[in-house]
């Protein structure tokens, strides 16, 4: 039995935004009122051994955080990555629920390997979930066998990584998706019209180091293409990591006609620009790239009036060697992110007034719970007791080491806001950092 007392609630599913207790009993949330120490037999006598008692005075709670897409790396990238460093990660950002792409080696085409990867879960503190491919060998070809996949456990569908350039292939993976009600999350850059990635193409970090960079016309044609695919079948579609204002307005007006099309925005993608190639070097190298402050406020208001309703990390992890080559275009794309994120939403988002804190944290909770089937992103008796306890006030310094096995982190030496004091998930605490 866990009693948190004097916390101020924010639940962005509900509009609960005020101070309360909160008890937890075998992983769920029981009561949730004022002054339950007052009101619980036994408890204002004096503690039994059983309870455990937070002192949530000064600090602010809400549902655990849910990330729509991660990569642990893991099988075949273990030195990047792996399960249980990745919950590690995600425990310290405040995640209580991870879901993972299928770019893994061997890839989650096939029944065998999501089996593997969703038992292995199991043993780890926090909610993992996994997407399995929607392509064979992540080849853009032949469609998987999506209803064994779905009955084996895969919470939705992507080929994450690489862009599916065959409509045909595309619209058959979207009407199985339908069938199922499970999501397609789709990688949108053309790589037809890319010949050197990770940079914004014909921007000013580009033309710095002599490079000619991923033009915005390999997001914007793919996006469009796409979100008409998804109006024309009604299939629930997600437009991952959205780089460029054009990317955004067309999920905007396809979303008027499907409102089951849905569109992520990262951290890094609406706190920084190209720029940050020149400051960082590779660390700030990532797929779709940067872009300017024009596409960063465009994602913003995308954020700010709905039209991108999911927060996600895109954690990359990558090794040190990895990322520092000299050779820009030899490095990996990719930053890890689950330790940050919440931070740099407060800090872009919250404090400069785009989005109110319950806004923001519907996108990092009810919002991908609803999307994606989830029994999370709550915080209301009978729910599973998955919640983050964080001081808004506090400031902290992005440094190593990371709970994730990697460190590729371009907001390194980074002073942020808010500093995550408590994760439970299933009214177990799995990570305490006390003030």
């Amino acid at each position: 039995m866990l009693l948190i007392k004097k916390v101020f609630l924010y639940d962005p599913a509900s509009g609960t935004q005020r101070e309360t207790d909160l008890l937890i009993e075998n992983g769920k949330f029981t009561r949730i009122e004022p002054d339950l120490s007052e009101k619980i037999s036994g408890i204002s006598a004096g503690s039994p051994s059983s309870l455990h008692v937070l002192n949530g005075k000064g600090l602010c709670a809400a549902p655990g955080l849910i990330d729509t897409h991660s990569h642990f790396r893991d099988p075949g990238y273990t030195h990047k990555e792996d399960l249980h460093n990745g919950s590690l990660a995600a425990a310290r950002g405040g995640y209580t629920s991870i879901i993972l792409m299928a770019n893994t080696n061997p890839v989650v085409d096939n029944t065998e390997v999501l089996s593997d990867i969703l038992t292995r879960a199991k043993k780890e503190k926090i909610h993992l979930y996994s997407c399995a491919n929607v392509t064979q060998g992540m080849k853009g070809k032949k469609t998987v066998d999506f209803d064994a996949l779905a009955s084996t456990g895969a919470i939705g569908f992507t080929d994450d990584g690489v862009p599916i350039m065959e409509a045909s292939v595309l619209e058959k993976a979207l009407l199985a998706a339908k069938r199922l009600d499970l999501p397609v999350s789709l990688h949108e850059e053309d790589k037809t019209l890319i010949s050197q990635n990770g940079i914004n193409g014909g921007g000013a970090a580009a033309q710095a180091l002599g490079l000619i960079g991923s033009p915005r016309e390999a997001e914007i044609t793919l996006i469009q293409r796409d979100v008409e695919l998804a109006v024309k079948t009604g299939a629930p579609l997600c437009i991952q990591h959205i780089s460029t204002a054009e990317g955004v307005d067309l999920v905007r007006k396809a979303r008027r006609q499907n409102p089951r099309i849905h569109a992520e925005a990262t951290p890094h993608h609406f706190s920084l620009t190209e720029e940050a190639i020149l400051r960082c070097g590779t660390l700030a190298k990532v797929n779709p790239p940067l872009r300017t402050e024009a596409d960063r406020l465009a994602i913003i208001e995308g954020l700010r009036d709905g039209t991108i309703d999911l927060i996600a990390t895109d954690h990359a992890p990558h090794a040190d060697h990895e990322k520092a080559q000299d050779d820009f275009t030899k490095a990996p794309s990719g930053m890890i992110g689950l330790e940050t994120a919440f931070s740099l939403g407060l800090k872009n988002l919250v404090e400069p007034g785009f989005l109110t804190m319950q806004q923001f944290l519907a996108c990092l909770t009810c919002g991908p719970a609803d999307f994606y089937h989830l029994n999370a992103g709550r915080v209301c008796e009978g729910a599973p007791a998955d919640l983050v306890l964080f001081d808004p006030k506090a400031v902290w310094t992005v440094e190593k080491p990371f709970a994730s096995r990697s460190s590729n982190s371009p907001f390194l030496g980074m002073q942020l806001p808010g500093v995550i004091r408590c994760t439970i998930a299933s009214g177990e605490i799995i990570y305490e950092n006390p003030s």
